[in-house]
């Protein structure tokens, strides 16, 4: 009977340990601010506050535009878009998937390697926005609907001159 009482002890144990913490599970899912993330609904409103009740400052009718997150309120994501226009968001609205935006006066090159001599494919004028991947060295993969090369991040508003993604 000892020998029952102890293995059901020790199953319970066990079973608890595997069992994760909500609290720090809900930590693990939170990014820390500021980041950057992209819009992920066709029509997005930015409110001016963290709640429906609030007033619509802008409707967003770009998908994938790429904006930073500066602050977090439950389901609410306080953002700024490219232009330094901040306002509240609904959580569900924005992706993970990283975007940038060419910004300045002039195209940016999209190269065939992350290297200012390599072939140059494209040219991006500003305003356009693509996905990011394989960013280091000053350097991003954009690809702009199927039309890839790696730009500089200086002419990129949507990503840190330091960043590094997979």
């Amino acid at each position: 009977m000892t020998m029952r009482i102890l293995a059901v002890a020790l199953s319970a144990l066990v079973a608890a340990a595997l069992v994760p913490d909500p609290a720090t599970a809900a930590d693990a899912t939170k990014k820390r601010v500021p980041y950057y993330a992209s819009i992920s609904a066709s029509r997005a409103r930015m409110r001016t506050g963290p709640a429906r009740t609030y007033p619509a400052s802008w409707l967003y009718q770009r998908q994938d535009l790429p904006i930073k997150v500066v602050a977090i309120f439950k389901e609410w994501r306080k953002v700024a878009d490219p232009d330094g226009t901040e306002g509240w968001m609904q959580a569900n609205l924005l992706s993970g998937t990283r975007t940038a935006i060419v910004h300045g006066s002039g195209p940016v090159e999209l190269r065939e390697k992350p290297d200012a001599g390599s072939r140059l494919l494209w040219r991006a004028a500003p305003g356009v926005v693509g996905r990011l991947s394989q960013c280091g060295n000053g350097w991003c993969r954009m690809d702009v609907k199927g039309q890839a090369g790696f730009v500089a991040v200086g002419g990129l508003w949507g990503v840190e001159a330091g960043e590094v993604l997979p």
